[in-house]
C-alpha cells in the first residue's frame, strides 16, 4: 500500500520554541495549551476526555493510530483535546473488531494535528519549562502570522470550560429497580465513571453543570457525584457554591478530579496551577487510610494546595501522590464526603483505584440505613 507523503506542519511554542513535521488529521490551525501523556495504551479515550478540552495533547508513546478506533471506547461523543502531537503515525491500522483508522477519525472530528517530531524532546522541553500556550499550523507556514495567533490563545489559568461540555439536559444510566439512586453533576464527565457506578447497582442521573440544588434533590438520590472536568477550578465560583451546597445536604458525596478540586474549594481550600501537570496511568498513589500503594489514571493540571489541606480542621488527607507528595485525596471527618485527585475509573488505565466506587456504594447503604431504617414486624 503507497502513502503519499503529508504536507508540512508547524508546532509554535509560546516561549517562541518551533517544530517542524507533518499534518496529520484535519488541514487547518489550532491553538491550546500544550500537555503531554504518557500513557502506552488507551489513545482513543484520551482523546476523547472532556478534561482535555483547551490543551494540545502530545503522545510520549512513539506508535499512534497502529489500532486504529473502536466504537464504543469513546469517554464522550467526540475527541475534546484541541490537536494533537505525535512522532510515528500510522495510517495503516489493524485491530479485531475495529471500526475504522484514526487518521478518518480526526478528519471527520476536525482535529488538527503534527507527526514526525521528536516528541522525546518536546516532553522534555515542557517537564523543564512548564506547560505554555501552542499552535500547530499545517495550512499558514508564515512563522510571524503564526506568532501574533499564538499571542491571542487565552491562558488555561483562569478559564472556565466545563459549561461547553456539560450536558445540555439531564439524562439516566443504568437500571430503574437499581439499588441506589446517584446524582452525577457533569463538569465533563466520562463515560466510564457511568459505567463504574452502574456495574455496582446504581441508578445514575447526570445532571448539567448549573442545576439547582432543589432540582437535584427532588430526584431522590441516595447519594451524589462530583465529576471530572476541564479547566481552572479558580475560576468557577458558582460550581463552588453548588458544591458546597450538595456537602451541607447531608448526603454521601464523592468526587472526582475537577471535583476533587471544587469540594476543596467549597472547603476553603485553594487550588494551583502545576508546572506540568500530571497526565498518564502508571501515577504512584499512596492510600494513607490502608497503607496500601496503587498505581493510577491520571489528567490534571490543577491541585489542592497542601499547606491548606493541612491546615483544614475538619479535612483529612487520605490520599498522596508518590512522586511530588501533592494531595491526592480528602476525605470530611464529621460527613460521608470524599474525593480524589486521579481517575479511579481509569479509561484508560489500571484498575487499582476502582475500590472507591465500592467505598460509595457502602457509604449510601449505610447512609441509608441510618435514615431509613427498615421497619421492624411487631
Amino acid at each position: 500500500m503507497l502513502i503519499s507523503q503529508r504536507p508540512e506542519a508547524l508546532l509554535l511554542l509560546a516561549d517562541g520554541t518551533l517544530f517542524r513535521g507533518r499534518a496529520i488529521g484535519a488541514a487547518g490551525i489550532t491553538t491550546g495549551e500544550i500537555c503531554f501523556n504518557t500513557g502506552m495504551t488507551g489513545y482513543q479515550e484520551i482523546f476523547t476526555d472532556p478534561s482535555y478540552t483547551g490543551q494540545i495533547m502530545t503522545m510520549a508513546s512513539p506508535h499512534i493510530g497502529n489500532y486504529g478506533v473502536k466504537d464504543g471506547e469513546e469517554e464522550s461523543s467526540k475527541p475534546t483535546i484541541a490537536g494533537l502531537v505525535v512522532k510515528k503515525y500510522s495510517e495503516v491500522w489493524s485491530r479485531p473488531g475495529g471500526s475504522g483508522s484514526l487518521d478518518d477519525y480526526l478528519k471527520t472530528h476536525g482535529v488538527v494535528g503534527i507527526s514526525d517530531l521528536d516528541t522525546r524532546k518536546l516532553v522534555r522541553h515542557i517537564r523543564d519549562n512548564g506547560a505554555q500556550n501552542a499552535l500547530i499550523s499545517s495550512t499558514e507556514m508564515d512563522v510571524e502570522k503564526l506568532r501574533a495567533r499564538l499571542k491571542e490563545a487565552p491562558d488555561m489559568a483562569g478559564l472556565e470550560l466545563s459549561s461547553t461540555v456539560s450536558t445540555r439536559e439531564p439524562y439516566e444510566v443504568g437500571a430503574r429497580d437499581a439499588a441506589f439512586r446517584v446524582a452525577l453533576v457533569d463538569y465533563g464527565v466520562k463515560r466510564n465513571i457511568e459505567r463504574c457506578l452502574t456495574e455496582r447497582g446504581c441508578r445514575v442521573r447526570v445532571f448539567p453543570i448549573a442545576t439547582e440544588m432543589e432540582e437535584i434533590l427532588s430526584w431522590k438520590p441516595d447519594g451524589i457525584m462530583l465529576s471530572n472536568g476541564p479547566g481552572d477550578p479558580g475560576a468557577m465560583p458558582a460550581s463552588v457554591k453548588q458544591v458546597k451546597a450538595i456537602v451541607e445536604s447531608g448526603l454521601p458525596v464523592f468526587g472526582i478530579c475537577l471535583g476533587h478540586q471544587l469540594l476543596a474549594e467549597s472547603l476553603g481550600m485553594a487550588t494551583e496551577k502545576m508546572h506540568h501537570g500530571h497526565r498518564g496511568i502508571n501515577h504512584p498513589i499512596k492510600d494513607l487510610t490502608t497503607g496500601r500503594d496503587e498505581v493510577t489514571s491520571q489528567n490534571h493540571g490543577f491541585v489542592v494546595k497542601r499547606t491548606d489541606a493541612e491546615k483544614n480542621a475538619a479535612v483529612e488527607i487520605t490520599h498522596v501522590h508518590l512522586n511530588d507528595g501533592s494531595v491526592a485525596g480528602i476525605r470530611l471527618k464529621d460527613r460521608p464526603v470524599f474525593s480524589v485527585q486521579y481517575h479511579p475509573e481509569a479509561g484508560p488505565g489500571p484498575y487499582d483505584s476502582r475500590y472507591l466506587f465500592d467505598r460509595f456504594v457502602l457509604m449510601m447503604k449505610e447512609h441509608t440505613r441510618a435514615t431509613r431504617p427498615v421497619p421492624q414486624n411487631a
